[in-house]
């Protein structure tokens, strides 16, 4: 199955989506973007806790 992530679902006015078929890849990707797009060169704890959450199965 395959699961989904928006920026949007943590809260960040961002029009990022990702689809992978495992949360380890969603996180790949997501701090991929959050570098990238964000200039996040670190994820906080409490913002990779909200995005394992808002995870979720297509």
């Amino acid at each position: 199955m395959v699961k989904v992530l928006r920026c949007r679902d943590v809260g960040i006015d961002c029009d990022f989506e990702v689809r992978a078929a495992s949360e380890e890849e969603i996180l790949e990707k997501t701090r991929e973007h959050a570098r990238r797009v964000h200039g996040m060169e670190e994820i906080p704890a409490a913002l990779v806790t909200r995005v394992c959450a808002a995870i979720h199965d297509e």
